[in-house]
């Protein structure tokens, strides 16, 4: 069935892997994509939406290098939001609510769709190693198919087990079983593995619902859209979620079946995830709060399905239909299934270089949730960076790595290669001490160049975007070159409670004042004479915006990110010898041998690592 080699092959089909055979066969690589089940290709295995904070940024940087998931969303939205509007840019993020089956199906058709690209059905069992370099994968048919490259994007699925009160079963998600044999191979390799849990909440039938005593959540009166092409529309039609609240007497309900919880009897001994707790979890840790929020999503245009969103729990399925039964809206709720907790094994990503090569073995790729994160959106960046980089590899041309200061995908990968994880990794805007340089706003111009030029991002791609950057400049340029008079001006700033000028002064300072938006400056007629002239969009007009007002802290975040540059040029040899640097702390030495930074930057993110311990890096390195 097989006798020919490919360039890489793709094991799983979820969010990372469809990204990654995507990009590699986009590349020119021949890629094969094997899965247990085709029917379940990017299947949206929780909640039914893409993006949130921070998450909407990597979605936008996915599209802005030629990445997929940013046009799937926008084909098969049924809401959209921009969050954190009331904040500064570099907070702004959009979040999407899917039709979980037209998300699934629209994935499944752009592969289809994409060239180079290959299909197989069957679980993968092994892995075929030579001399430390990956040359395929073996099936549970006993089938070797040979590759030069390989990327493993297991999801949940590596000897998954599922939790629903003191029940347990093997599965890498409901209805689905396990994948065994990959973690006993690589373990006996050498390589380092754990135990992470996540899990879902119910899903429930709308129709036993009562939306008359729960809060409307719509989305945006002018929605926008994830990708930068012009392919996708935004939404004109919206589904409304709602929002509903449990009680004391949910709670009390709840512990009721505390002693049969996996998670307190002792069952589950790995980590879940910290911001996305299970509602037992929330109620014995917040133990003073007598209420907790439920956001009541529907998974579709047409389907009845909704997700309880807020409610995640592994608590018997009887205790989890009493408590829910309980909640405001929800008296007579049926149950589509009930919630679950799934455990599974992940691999430390320390054991990892930039590129999601594993140390240990050349050619061999790890995406997604094998390395320790949580989220769709995660999972998706690590599958497209491990796909760049295992076509890259084939074709013997240089690594693609993101830097911290360029992409919310650089700060997380370099966040896992640096400190690990020890429990399931979320990206957050915090982590990211660029973020003001790292808005959804500009991720076209700050990746697409270089999407364009791995052969990822299209030439309409990068055309849209030189065309937007362009009319931006040429707007800032307008504002920090004209002048407007006090009668022209002074009515607009009288109207906003804003000083008035006694003369005529440059407009980009009159902009760049908090309370003075761009609707404001738009009443001044050359201002809208200009807006008409070139024909600017929205796009155009937020991006100079963002520009004039918040110009000091993106040169400020620039210098900073030259800084760190600086450091980034001391590369340290793969094969130094940590342990004969005596004036470093043992700490330190223990660290850098196991993590094994490519340089002083790096080096100085890893926790333990000291200041002064770079200081005698870099005179050792200079030396």
């Amino acid at each position: 069935m097989f006798n020919t080699e490919y360039d890489v092959i793709v094991v799983g089909a979820g969010h990372a892997g469809s990204e990654a055979a995507a990009a590699a066969a986009n590349m020119g690589s021949k890629t094969l994509l094997v899965t247990m089940n085709l029917q379940n290709i990017a299947q949206m295995s929780c909640n039914p939406a893409m993006g949130g904070i921070a998450k909407g940024q990597i979605v936008r940087e996915i599209d802005a290098l030629g990445g997929y998931s940013g046009i799937v969303t926008d084909n098969s939205a049924i809401q959209f939001k921009m969050l954190n509007k009331s904040k500064g840019p570099a907070m702004w993020s959009p979040r999407a609510q899917s039709d979980r089956m037209r998300f699934a199906e629209e994935w499944r058709l752009m592969l289809e769709r994409t060239e180079n690209l290959d299909f197989y059905q069957e679980m993968v069992r092994g892995l075929i190693i030579e001399n430390e370099e990956i040359k395929g994968v073996k099936t549970s048919l006993g089938l070797e198919i040979r590759s030069k490259t390989v990327v493993l994007t297991n999801g949940t699925f590596l000897n998954g087990l599922i939790h629903i009160g003191d029940k347990n079963f093997g599965g890498g998600r409901a209805g689905e079983r396990a994948a065994t044999g990959i973690t006993e191979e690589l373990v006996e390799l050498g390589f380092e593995s754990g135990r992470m849990k996540t899990g879902t909440p119910p899903r429930v039938d709308g129709r036993s619902l009562d939306y008359s005593k729960m809060i409307i959540q719509p989305g945006d009166e002018v929605p926008d859209k994830f990708s930068y092409l012009k392919v996708t529309k935004p939404l004109e039609n919206q589904r409304a979620c709602h929002m509903t609240y449990t009680s004391p007497e949910v709670h009390n309900l709840l512990r009721e079946g505390f002693d049969r919880s996996p998670m307190f009897n002792g069952r589950i001994q790995s980590i879940g995830p910290r911001y996305c707790p299970s509602i037992e979890d929330k109620i014995n840790r917040f133990a003073d709060k007598d209420r907790h929020q439920l956001f009541v999503e529907p998974e579709g245009w047409n389907t009845v399905e909704v997700y309880v969103n807020g409610f995640s729990t592994s608590l018997p399925e009887d205790v989890q239909f009493k408590a829910l039964r309980s909640v405001a809206g929800f008296e007579n709720v049926k149950f589509f299934r009930p919630g679950y907790a799934i455990e599974y094994d992940y691999f430390p990503p320390t054991q990892l270089k930039h590129t999601l090569e594993t140390k240990l073995v050349e050619g061999l790729f790890f995406a997604g949730q094998i390395n320790g994160t949580t989220g769709y959106e995660e999972a998706a960046s690590q599958g497209l960076m491990a796909g760049i980089n295992a076509a890259l590899k084939v074709q013997e041309k240089e690594e693609f790595i993101l830097k911290r200061n360029e992409a919310y995908i650089g700060v997380l990968i370099d966040d896992l290669i640096t400190k690990g994880t020890e429990e399931p990794y979320r990206m957050f805007t915090s982590r990211a001490e660029y973020r003001t340089l790292l808005r959804q706003d500009n991720a076209d111009f700050r990746l697409t160049p270089v999407g364009h030029k791995l052969g990822l991002a299209s030439d309409e791609r990068l055309r849209s975007m030189e065309k937007k950057k362009t009319n931006s400049d040429a707007f800032i340029q307008f504002f920090k070159d004209t002048s407007v008079k006090p009668d022209e001006i002074n009515p607009v700033l009288e109207a906003k409670n804003s000083s008035k000028v006694k003369q005529q002064d440059k407009m980009f300072k009159i902009f760049a004042r908090p309370n003075i938006s761009m609707e404001d400056m738009r009443k001044v007629a050359s201002v809208e004479n200009f807006i008409q002239e070139h024909e600017l969009g929205k796009d155009v007009l937020e991006q100079t915006e963002v520009q004039v007002k918040y110009a000091g802290y993106i040169n400020k975040e620039k210098s900073n990110a030259d800084k760190l540059n600086n450091l980034e040029r001391v590369k340290i040899p793969a094969d130094f010898k940590y342990e004969g640097l005596t004036n470093l702390s043992m700490e330190a030495r223990q660290k850098l041998a196991k993590i094994r930074p490519v340089n002083l930057s790096q080096a100085s993110r890893i926790s333990g690592v000291s200041p002064s311990d770079i200081s005698v890096m870099l005179v050792y390195l200079n030396r």
